[in-house]
């Protein structure tokens, strides 16, 4: 059974949470409007013909009018497409088959990206050596598919293979090269470079120890700190460097701070950072 009839009771379980593993289409419809009627056979049928390629929702708009009005719903029917919680695409109006059905193929995954799809919590869990299979069979199918180049750089950073994380990185088009994601995942292979040439832990801290002054020392020890994730005492030492000389190493300490700042989750840990920072700036 691909098709549910959804109230505010059900729809996060079914909608929002299923939408993480398939795409789910949330028809919006009324039992007195005319093309609901046209319109909500077509998408049922449908539902049965892609046997689970994609998950039919229907919300009554007048019983669930909460709803109807959180997804800005303004006229009957109306399709909306969800994907990874979120709405992708929709429609309004009692569309034809054919139309219906090239709704259904922009919203629904290629074999490539449901292999990529699959992978993905595994890396999420830390398991990138199971997910690495999965993605490479994925970029056989879908070598254009940008996701899964990100991906496999992400595995391969992951299991150490440095090289090839980056080779990933390089083979995405220009203007994916600079995005957000690919940028972050180019910071996390420096970082991941830089710390297999590094001192231990207990030399750094005895140079220092012996020499608060040796920035060198600094820099390595923040390097990593930030490897191991250690991000406040990484900022610390940064800070420090940038407080006894802000100019070492072509600004050194100031630009792994900036660095630093678009890779760290935790909004709060980086606002606090960024006001010490400014502080000693200005």
């Amino acid at each position: 059974m691909y098709a549910f009839d959804v109230d505010e009771s059900n729809f996060r379980q079914i909608v929002i949470e299923g939408s993480h593993k398939v795409p789910v289409v949330v028809d919006f419809w009324a039992p007195w409007c005319g093309p609901c009627k046209v319109l909500k056979p077509i998408l049922e049928s449908l539902a049965e013909a892609y046997q689970g390629r994609f998950i039919l929702a229907k919300v009554n708009s007048d019983d669930n009018q909460r709803l109807a009005g959180e997804y800005g719903v303004r006229g009957i029917p109306n399709v909306k497409a969800f994907l990874g919680g979120e709405v992708i695409d929709e429609f309004s109006g009692a569309l034809p088959e054919s139309q219906v059905r090239a709704f259904l193929e922009r919203i629904i995954p290629s074999p490539g990206e449901e292999l990529r799809l699959q992978a993905r919590p595994l890396l999420e869990a830390g398991e990138a050596e199971r997910a690495l299979p999965l993605l490479r069979e994925a970029q056989d199918k879908d070598p254009d598919n940008e996701r899964i180049r990100l991906d496999l750089a992400r595995a391969h950073l992951a299991l150490g293979d440095l090289d090839e994380a980056r080779a990933q990185l390089d083979a995405l088009p220009a203007l994916a090269r600079q995005g957000d994601e690919a940028e972050e995942l180019r910071s996390k292979i420096d970082i991941a470079e830089r710390s297999r040439e590094l001192p231990g832990e207990a030399e750094l801290r005895q140079r220092i120890d012996a020499d608060e002054g040796d920035l060198d020392a600094r820099l390595q020890l923040a390097d990593r700190h930030i490897a191991e994730r250690r991000y406040a005492e990484a900022m610390d030492q940064l800070l420090e460097i940038v407080r006894r000389d802000r100019d070492y190493g072509d600004e050194a300490g100031r630009r792994r701070l900036l660095d630093l700042f678009k890779l760290i989750d935790d909004a709060q840990l980086v606002r606090d950072y960024r006001r010490k920072l400014a502080a000693l700036l200005n």
